[in-house]
C-alpha cells in the first residue's frame, strides 16, 4: 500500500473535552475566567488547542482530524473552531472522562472507515521539539500496521521520579533502536509513591504521554475486554437524545486506569526520548516549560512576583 493510500485511513482525535481543574486557579488568574487550560494562551498568541492542531497537522488529512469537546465549553471553543465543519466536532453533553470520549469517537470513526488507524492526542501538553514528536508519531503509525492486534503508547523519557504521572514498565524489546526503541508493555503504574517512582526511573521505565495509536478495531477490542458495556451501548446510540441519556447515566471513566492498565499484553510502548514532552498539570510544569521554551508571555509578570509564588497556586 502506498504512503498516500495509508494516509487516507489515518485519523487523529484531539482530546479537548477536559475541565482543566488541576490548573484552574492559574488559568483564572491568567485569563480572567474559568476556561479549561486547552483554551488558554499560556505560551504566546495561540492556545494550547491551536498549538496541538498545528503540531499534528502535517501527519493527517484535515477531514480526518476530529475534536472531542464538551458542550459546557462552547463559549471557549466556538470562535476558535468556527472554521471546523460540524461533523469534525464530537461534542459531548458532559465530560465523562477520557475512556468515554475515546469510545464515542472510535464508534464514529469505525462507521466511516472500517480500516481506520486512529491516534489520540491530548490538547494540553507541551513539546520542546515538535519535529521530533512528529517523527515518533509517524513511526508509531507505521508500526501499528505491522502489529494490528496491538495498541501503541508513546512513552517519554523519565528525567526525575514524578509521582503525578503514569509510568510504563517496558517488557520484551521488539525493535532495538537508538532512535525509536519499541517494546512490549510489562505493566502500568499509575501515580506511584516517590520511592516507587525512583525505582521505576532507575529501571528505565517511561512516563505515559497518553498519545495512543492503533487500528480502530484493536482499540474497540481493548474496550470490549475491559469495559464491555461501554462500546456496546454507544454503538447502539444513533440519536442525540440517546447519547444524552447515556451520558447522564454514566460515571467518568479514565482510559489509562480502566483500559490500558488491565491489558498490558496487548500494548506496545515506543520510547520518545527527544521531543521533550511535558504534561501541564500544575504551575510547576508550566514554569518549567516556559523556562525551556524561553517564552515570556505578557501574563507572567501580572500573575506573580516570583516563580515560587506561582508554583503555590493549585
Amino acid at each position: 500500500m502506498s504512503l498516500k493510500a495509508e494516509k487516507n485511513h489515518r485519523w487523529a482525535v484531539v482530546l479537548a473535552g477536559g475541565d482543566g481543574t488541576r490548573l484552574r486557579e492559574l488559568t483564572r488568574r491568567v485569563i480572567g475566567d474559568a476556561r479549561p487550560k486547552q483554551f488558554c494562551r499560556l505560551f504566546g498568541e495561540k492556545t494550547l488547542l491551536a498549538q496541538t492542531r498545528e503540531r499534528i497537522a502535517p501527519l493527517f488529512e484535515e477531514e480526518h482530524t476530529l475534536f472531542v469537546l464538551t458542550r459546557a465549553h462552547r463559549e471557549f471553543y466556538g470562535e476558535e473552531l468556527a472554521g471546523i465543519c460540524d461533523h469534525r466536532k464530537v461534542v459531548q453533553p458532559l465530560n465523562r472522562g477520557t475512556a468515554v470520549a475515546m469510545a464515542l469517537c472510535l464508534e464514529e470513526i469505525a462507521r466511516r472507515d472500517e480500516d481506520a488507524t486512529v491516534a489520540f492526542f491530548p490538547s494540553d501538553h507541551y513539546f520542546r521539539d515538535c519535529s521530533a514528536f512528529r517523527d515518533s508519531v509517524e513511526y508509531g503509525l507505521q508500526t501499528v500496521e505491522e502489529y494490528p492486534q496491538s495498541v501503541l503508547v508513546l512513552g517519554a523519557e523519565a528525567h526525575y521520579p514524578e509521582v503525578e504521572y503514569g509510568w510504563i514498565q517496558p517488557g520484551r524489546a521488539l525493535v532495538d533502536s537508538l532512535v525509536h526503541p519499541l517494546h512490549r508493555v510489562r505493566r502500568f503504574w499509575e501515580k506511584p509513591t516517590l520511592e516507587r517512582a525512583e525505582s521505576l526511573r532507575r529501571d528505565g521505565c517511561m512516563w505515559n504521554t497518553f498519545v495512543t495509536i492503533g487500528l480502530a478495531g484493536a482499540f474497540l477490542e481493548l474496550f470490549a475486554a475491559t469495559i464491555p458495556g461501554l462500546t456496546k451501548i454507544l454503538g447502539n446510540c444513533r440519536t442525540e437524545s440517546q447519547i444524552e441519556s447515556f451520558y447522564e447515566k454514566t460515571a467518568p471513566v479514565d482510559f489509562s486506569g480502566a483500559v490500558l492498565s488491565h491489558v498490558p499484553e496487548r500494548l506496545l510502548v515506543l520510547r520518545d526520548g527527544k521531543s521533550g514532552w511535558m504534561d501541564l498539570g500544575n504551575p510547576h510544569r508550566v514554569m518549567e516549560a516556559l523556562s525551556l521554551s524561553g517564552a515570556q508571555p505578557p501574563w507572567l509578570a501580572s500573575v506573580h512576583d516570583s516563580a515560587g509564588q506561582l508554583c503555590q497556586v493549585a
